[in-house]
């Protein structure tokens, strides 16, 4: 049986509301009303309270009725087959505006019914355990998204032509990603090797003494919020490429927030991403401590002890949008922040215009290598 889904409608208009990254508010499209998203937290939580206890009612009322007897001869042996392996992850629920049902996977938890585009909150994936701590609002609407793949097309030489023109955009929307945000406090001791050189010449011979040295340095450093993707779905390169979200504007979680976006649940646990944050704190330390390095030539490590404590994370929802587009029969997605705008996302490259530039370039260096020597040889 299809579970109930939730979704807001304006209590003007019965419209339904979405959250306008813009001014921060719920909206109505239909009668231009605004409200707060405290206003449709506490309007919602009344009336989810009174629809329980109607549907009670109701189941109730149902199985009091006796109903007509139409007893049918139906055949329905060939009236569809089970899904199988198929269904394995699917979840089936019902639109409270149409009725429709909405099949979602079991990690969607914002989205929208296909038949009447109402946006709508799936029941129990943001609850108990699985309920978001913080969540970081779009600040960037679906027409910046447009715009700003407009602008990732610019400038790109080996993008073929027709590209930007031919190619169609077939879906965008906005995604609350799940992701881990951990904060750690590292102590770290550090040897480097490292040199110095120093060049002089006279009348007769030119002179290059090299000093060699061995660099400790020690500290400790303080990590917040370090962010770990929990989507199976979002590769991590893509996600660890549209950084930084600015997590200070993170607020904590409401459902309202999601009204208009697609959002899942994580499927990657804390534990599991325990890791990958280590890994990331690590490299970050260690280049933290190369930096202060400046003045030597080529150093490299030799030895490192990083010891982290007060480690926690924390659960968010972090805006994405995706744009999916295709051209010359073939698929490209496009990611981009939805906080700061940073789009990333593969582009095709014209053979033609690659092997003109590489043959021009190797030209040029050809030519340069050449009067080089010539000179040299004058010398």
């Amino acid at each position: 049986m299809p579970s109930q889904v939730t979704n807001y409608k304006c209590p003007s208009c019965t419209g339904p509301l979405h959250f306008e990254s813009s001014s921060g508010k719920m909206e109505c499209e239909y009668c231009g009303s605004v409200f707060t998203v405290n206003e449709i937290e506490a309007l919602y939580q009344a009336k989810d309270e009174q629809a329980e206890a109607a549907f009670n009612a109701a189941q109730q009322t149902e199985s009091e009725l006796t109903g007509d007897s139409l007893d049918v001869d139906w055949d329905l042996s060939q009236a569809g087959s089970a899904w199988g392996a198929e269904s394995d992850g699917l979840r089936a629920y019902n639109c409270p505006s149409c009725g429709a049902e909405l099949i979602c996977d079991a990690t969607t938890a914002a989205t929208s019914c296909p038949y009447c585009a109402n946006p709508t909150i799936v029941p129990g994936q943001l609850s108990g355990t699985l309920m978001p701590d913080l969540i970081v609002p779009f600040a960037l609407d679906k027409n910046a998204a447009k715009a700003a793949l407009r602008e990732h097309f610019k400038g790109k030489k080996l993008l073929p032509r027709a590209f930007s023109s031919e190619n169609h955009l077939d879906e965008v929307k906005g995604v609350y990603v799940p992701f881990w945000l951990f904060d750690a406090d590292a102590d770290a001791e550090m040897n480097f090797n490292a040199t110095r050189v120093r060049t002089w010449s006279d009348h007769n011979y030119n002179y290059t003494e090299t000093r060699y040295y061995r660099l400790y340095r020690n500290g400790f450093v303080r990590f917040e919020n370090v962010p770990v993707d929990g989507s199976v779905k979002m590769p991590d390169d893509v996600m660890e490429s549209l950084e930084p979200f600015d997590t200070a504007k993170a607020v904590p979680f409401r459902k309202a927030y999601l009204t208009g976006y697609f959002a899942d649940r994580y499927d990657v646990s804390a534990q599991d991403s325990v890791s990958r944050a280590n890994e990331r704190v690590k490299n970050t330390t260690i280049q933290a401590f190369s930096q202060t390095t400046s003045g030597y030539v080529g150093v490299s490590s030799a030895g490192t002890n990083i010891r982290l404590h007060n480690g926690r994370a924390k659960y968010a929802l972090l805006p994405v949008w995706i744009l999916n587009t295709s051209w010359n029969g073939k698929n490209y997605q496009f990611a981009m922040n939805g906080q700061t705008g940073k789009i990333v996302g593969d582009l095709p490259t014209d053979k033609g215009a690659y092997w003109k530039y590489r043959l021009i370039y190797g030209g040029i260096i050809a030519a340069v290598a050449f009067g080089v020597q010539m000179l040299i040889n004058l010398l």
